[in-house]
């Protein structure tokens, strides 16, 4: 069993909060376990809880076609949520339950060592922007001890919202220059210095 393994099993167990009582089943996480690209949604929802796997319903659906408009498929990358378990009636997540979940997020990321991890939507993004607002700082990325962190709307908004689609979709579509560039992009960057230097 590898150490990733051992880490969903943990997360199935978890009784750390209140959501592990009305969970049908956790949602630790799926893809490869040296993937370069990992995507942090927020929370599950009613059919991840029921399969156990993260983004399988219309957003999930979205989120292949985002993938596939850029030559990924979701087997290339890592998937995985701020919070395992879904939140009742798929509110927001609450701060301890962001702050029960946040060791097994933290340890995830430092098995798979990404070398870009994009958030999707504002819980995740809250993480390594804080104080930000995602309508102001979506598309633009930032690099935080040798990984690239790249906050973009999350797909469900894009789908409740269809003006927000042609901005996820365009977001989505710098991705592939960014991962070519990576290395030349300075650790500490602010989104605001990354965009002047053109890799858009």
């Amino acid at each position: 069993m590898s150490e990733l393994s051992d880490l969903y099993a943990q997360i199935r167990d978890c009784t750390l909060c209140s959501l592990a009582r009305a969970r049908a089943r956790a949602v630790p996480g799926e893809g490869p376990e040296d993937a370069a690209v990992m995507f942090i949604g927020e929370a599950p929802g009613f059919h991840e809880d029921k399969s156990g796997r993260p983004f399988v319903g219309a957003a999930g659906r979205f989120l292949e076609e985002l993938l596939a408009s850029v030559n990924l498929t979701r087997e290339q990358v890592y998937i995985a949520n701020v919070i395992k378990c879904r939140p009742p009636g798929n509110r927001d997540p609450l701060p301890d339950e962001i702050e029960a979940c946040q060791p097994y997020l933290d340890r995830q990321i430092e098995l798979i060592r990404p070398q870009m991890v994009i958030t999707l939507g504002r819980f995740s993004m809250a993480r390594y922007f804080p104080g930000s607002k995602i309508s102001v700082i979506h598309g633009r990325a930032r690099k935080i001890n040798g990984v690239l962190y790249y906050p973009m709307y999350h797909p469900a908004a894009a789908l409740h919202q269809p003006k927000l689609r042609r901005t996820v979709e365009e977001d989505m579509a710098k991705i592939p220059e960014l991962l070519a560039e990576i290395d030349q992009i300075r650790d500490g960057q602010q989104p605001t210095d990354v965009q002047q230097l053109s890799l858009f």
